[in-house]
């Protein structure tokens, strides 16, 4: 399983450092806590994207 750094993700999303965080902290982009670290699973961001799309298609 591939863990995401939240930079990693930032620039995957072309977000800056206080959108993706709050993604995080509303859980919309699932993450977990490794000691002080924050990651993300690649999965999660798939799903997170997919789900996005979803709601823009509806």
């Amino acid at each position: 399983m591939d863990l995401l750094t939240v930079p990693q993700v930032m620039a995957r999303l072309r977000l800056g450092r206080s959108a993706a965080y709050d993604l995080l902290r509303t859980r919309q982009l699932a993450s977990i806590t490794l000691g002080r670290a924050r990651r993300i699973p690649a999965h999660a961001l798939t799903e997170f994207v997919h789900a996005r799309l979803d709601q823009e298609a509806a």
